[in-house]
């Protein structure tokens, strides 16, 4: 069993119990340099609204570092700073920790200060994810760590990266007369993996901008609960995707409801499906078939039914024989004619 430790939380930011009731203030604002439908700059937008003025937040490079700091301006309202990439974890607990060894030695002003650091999925899942794991084995220090994932090294033209679905068109895997599918590698389960990795973490979700006030209110839960804390964002990206701008948020809906991106929360060691996905594993909302989703973006354009029949499989497979749909992916033990050897 799990010891979390009883450290003051961040601040005291109740959840948002409607639209009606989302704070008025913008604290990531115009002036961006984003894509035309970028799904990345409303995840800061909303993050930066969650989480209030008393907000210090540190961005890895990446798309959302590039296209929200030009020379002397920035669209951010709160205290930001540039981190290098794969260093998100390390610089939120070096924030974190630096801000509260000054509030005891008198320095500054003891009162609740956020400290989010965020990163694509290059910068998280790939090479920052030594810092962000060894930064939610501290218990001591208060921080988020948001990962948005639009599945590419989209700021250097879509690269590959660990967080690219299977057979997708990168500038890295091209498909090919000799060869259709370049990239036969399944998405890397990164929340997953850091729930079950770092047992005394309080608190692990993931999110989709398309829900945008359970995606708000996973941003203020993080930042109340106490110690280190991370929160893995599915981005639909126009540029990378190749889809209509227009299309973002039905894009992210249909991650979900296909069941591609499942949502759920990891809170001192409970898992709690919620959304579309608890629909779903409680079969009151029937799963989309995956073609739905991949047809409507340029980079599956390759696909054959074949293609469309083993991704669906894969994704059938995660909901019908993990221990836990969609997040933990070990097969559930099932009866066999084989003797044991």
């Amino acid at each position: 069993m799990a010891t979390f430790v009883d450290i003051q939380p961040t601040q005291q930011l109740d959840p948002i119990k409607g639209v009606k009731k989302m704070p008025l203030e913008e604290f990531f604002t115009s002036g961006h340099r984003t894509c035309q439908g970028c799904e990345s700059a409303l995840v800061m937008k909303l993050m930066a609204k969650a989480a209030g003025p008393r907000t210090v937040v540190l961005g890895s490079t990446g798309c959302m570092y590039v296209a929200n700091t030009t020379y002397y301006s920035t669209s951010w309202v709160v205290p930001w700073m540039h981190t290098q990439l794969g260093s998100s974890g390390s610089a939120a607990m070096g924030a974190a920790s630096g801000l509260k060894a000054l509030m005891r030695k008198g320095k500054i002003k003891d009162e609740p200060i956020n400290v989010i650091a965020f990163c694509g999925d290059g910068g998280g899942a790939d090479m920052g994810l030594s810092a962000i794991s060894a930064a939610l084995t501290h218990p001591d220090y208060n921080l988020l760590i948001l990962m948005y994932d639009n599945e590419s090294y989209a700021n250097t033209d879509i690269q590959l990266s660990g967080s690219t679905p299977y057979g997708a068109h990168t500038t890295f895997s091209p498909p090919g007369k000799m060869k259709r599918i370049m990239h036969h590698r399944w998405k890397k389960n990164m929340a997953g993996m850091l729930a079950a990795g770092h047992p005394t973490c309080k608190y692990i979700a993931t999110v989709c901008m398309s829900y945008p006030l359970q995606a708000m209110n996973s941003v203020r839960k993080a930042l109340s609960i106490g110690g280190p804390t991370f929160i893995h964002s599915l981005d639909p990206c126009p540029k990378g995707w190749d889809y209509d701008p227009m299309q973002s948020h039905e894009m992210g809906e249909l991650a979900v409801t296909t069941g591609v991106w499942p949502l759920y929360e990891v809170e001192e060691g409970v898992i709690r499906l919620y959304g579309k996905t608890k629909e779903i594993a409680e079969g009151r909302y029937k799963r989309f078939p995956v073609r739905d989703y991949l047809l409507r973006q340029g980079r599956f354009a390759h696909f054959t039914d074949d293609d469309i029949d083993y991704f669906q499989s894969k994704v059938d497979q995660m909901w019908d024989k993990w221990l836990v749909p969609g997040v933990i992916p070990f097969l559930k033990e099932v009866e066999t004619d084989h003797p044991p050897k």
